[in-house]
């Protein structure tokens, strides 16, 4: 009867536009309760698989991140996570989105910093406006926009104090000439924002319509104040 009691209420929940993960709970080919270790652990091994040089630690509290953020209600159901990992020098692809419910990578590129958060390898970061600094911690993504970048798309960084002034900074994802493989060959690097976290022009359109309206990205830096006091990196 249980069974039965689980399935009826699948199908209510799919009628009702509920989210990814119910469906997941009751799947024969998930069976791993959504945001538990062994859904995790599955997670990892499906994205490490793909992700190339992702970290198997960066990549354990972005879901853990993503799970406190859509329990929250903070997210929407889709199943887009998108990480950035700003403990690698710029000259690495260090910005991945993942689809978790198809077990897919759709991009895997090149991110900028800001200007005054370091050279090839950040190591400062700021909640402050004109810092020219990025921000790190959860966010979620806004609505996208034409502005002075062109196609953006903003950001609503949701820790207190980490990342909370995010869209006041216009902190927000665009497109720019200077994040390009050209700029890595010629000076080691690619170019620095103003704190945006900024993608090639030529990416920018499909991974903007991608991840705009209350996805999830993870920026992560081992800055130990915001690892031991944030809300969303406490395990599930």
């Amino acid at each position: 009867m249980k069974i039965y009691r689980l399935l009826f209420l699948a199908a209510l929940m799919g009628l009702l536009g509920a989210s990814w993960p119910f469906s997941w709970i009751v799947s024969p080919q998930n069976r791993e309760a959504f945001g538990s270790q062994a859904w995790i652990q599955k997670q990892i091994h499906i994205i490490k698989a793909q992700a190339g040089n992702i970290n198997d630690h960066v990549l354990r509290l972005s879901l853990i991140a993503y799970v406190n953020t859509y329990k929250k209600g903070l997210s929407t159901s889709k199943s887009l996570l998108t990480i950035i990992d700003y403990s690698k020098p710029s000259s690495e692809k260090r910005l991945w989105v993942v689809d978790l419910a198809k077990g897919r990578t759709l991009f895997h590129t090149w991110v900028s910093h800001g200007k005054n958060s370091g050279g090839v390898n950040p190591t400062s970061f700021s909640n402050t406006h004109s810092s020219l600094k990025s921000s790190i911690g959860v966010f979620v993504t806004d609505k996208s926009y034409f502005g002075g970048n062109g196609y953006s798309l903003r950001l609503r960084g949701l820790e207190r104090g980490i990342n909370d002034n995010a869209y006041h900074r216009n902190i927000v994802v665009h497109g720019a000439w200077y994040v390009n493989p050209d700029n890595i060959r010629k000076h080691g690097q690619i170019g620095r924002s103003w704190g945006c976290p900024a993608v090639s022009q030529s990416l920018a359109k499909p991974l903007i319509d991608t991840i705009k309206d209350r996805t999830v990205v993870f920026a992560y830096y081992p800055d130990r104040h915001w690892l031991r006091n944030s809300q969303f990196l406490a395990s599930t």
